[in-house]
């Protein structure tokens, strides 16, 4: 790789961050709790991302990326078909948090993403009982996030029962 790309990646990132500023500015609050609005935590990622973006070009112009192996060609390529699996999760998750409630959908984008990970590891097919673990596990880990969020905090997250339990 270049020090032109790297340069070019450096400021694809400060360009990203400023796009992320620009709807920071756009988001209408009035300052919460400590003064601090819902725009905050937008445009404070936003200015760490410009950050990260100058320090990867100060890198670039000095030398290169210091972590890149000699032979970058070498390494492995992407493993396509855990990133679908990962993406389907995620897209699957946005698609049906509102209809099947916060639980079951973050338990499919967890069983999903687990077997996207073990796709990209060499895994091949997984027996019946792993994928019933992912499920289960992605419940378990779900489940009180979903109640934390509604019972302590009072946010409104989609659930599957009126009862706000489930």
């Amino acid at each position: 790789m270049s020090n032109r790309s790297e340069v070019g990646i450096g400021a694809g990132v400060i360009g990203l961050a400023v796009l992320m500023a620009a709807g920071a500015t756009q988001i209408k609050s009035e300052a919460g709790y400590s003064g601090v609005g819902a725009a905050f935590l937008p445009g404070l990622v936003a200015a760490v991302l410009a950050l990260c973006g100058v320090l990867l070009i100060v890198q670039a112009v000095t030398g290169g990326y210091r972590t890149m192996p000699d032979d970058y060609e070498s390494t492995p390529a992407p493993h396509w078909t855990g990133m679908a699996w990962l993406s389907a999760g995620l897209l699957l998750n946005a698609a049906t948090i509102t209809h099947i409630g916060f639980i079951p959908s973050c338990s499919l984008l967890f069983t999903l993403a687990a077997h996207g990970f073990r796709r990209s590891m060499g895994g091949g097919r997984a027996p019946l009982s792993e994928w019933l673990l992912d499920v289960l596990t992605g419940a378990a880990i779900s489940a009180p996030v979903y109640w934390m969020f509604t019972k302590l905090l009072g946010l409104n997250l989609p659930g599957l029962t009126s009862s706000g339990w489930i």
